[in-house]
């Protein structure tokens, strides 16, 4: 489990195929801030951009890691099939403060970014959600956008069944996490709030299992 609150921003600094077929996925390099491996282990979960990865290989000295990418995750998140910055998240500990909200570091979907501006001292992020999941978005409810807990300022349902929702980002936000790096058109990775999850399926499921 996470909590959406980015403890370090890394850099993915080396991708290499992990066969030659389709599907297979990919190795990844990441370059992790200073320290940042001081209480990391072999097998141990990091959340990239929001999705769940293993550790497989590091270097404490050049504070440098590998993960193993799937197809699959490849084919179902953004930003993991490229060099870039990407957000990090150690998974969290029974012993912590949940700062954030209860992420499971499951990406359920992608989004894209529509528009990324200024507004008085803070940032406005608005991002279009896909139609499978719109009816998770709720006014002041929680959004994980490429790991970060954010909330949610505003939903507009669209004709086409998707949903386009709105954010606002201070300052030390858009500073400590990649989330600076955005602009219009990138596709960003979504984890909708895990309670909203349990309740649509309560819903759904009501009269239709066995009691």
């Amino acid at each position: 489990m996470f909590t959406g609150i980015i403890t370090g921003v890394g850099q993915i600094v080396d991708s290499q195929p992990l066969g030659a077929e389709p599907s297979h996925g990919r190795r990844l390099t990441v370059q992790a801030p200073a320290d940042y491996l001081a209480d990391v282990g072999l097998g141990d979960s990091i959340a990239h951009n929001g999705a769940c990865m293993t550790v497989t290989h590091f270097d404490a000295a050049t504070g440098r890691y590998t993960i193993d990418v799937s197809a699959e995750s490849l084919a179902r998140t953004a930003g993991l099939d490229g060099l870039g910055r990407v957000n990090l998240e150690k998974a969290l500990r029974a012993n912590a403060r949940l700062d954030g909200h209860l992420v499971s570091g499951h990406v359920d979907g992608v989004g894209q970014v529509v528009s990324f501006q200024s507004v008085g001292e803070s940032w406005e992020l608005r991002i279009a959600a896909p139609r499978s999941l719109a009816r998770f978005l709720a006014y002041k409810g929680s959004i994980t956008v490429n790991g970060v807990s954010l909330t949610v300022n505003s939903v507009t349902d669209q004709p086409d069944g998707q949903a386009e929702f709105s954010i606002n980002l201070i300052p030390h936000t858009v500073e400590n996490t990649a989330l600076g790096d955005l602009a219009a058109g990138v596709r960003v990775n979504l984890e909708v709030d895990l309670i909203a999850r349990y309740v649509e399926r309560m819903l759904t499921a009501e009269g239709k299992l066995p009691g």
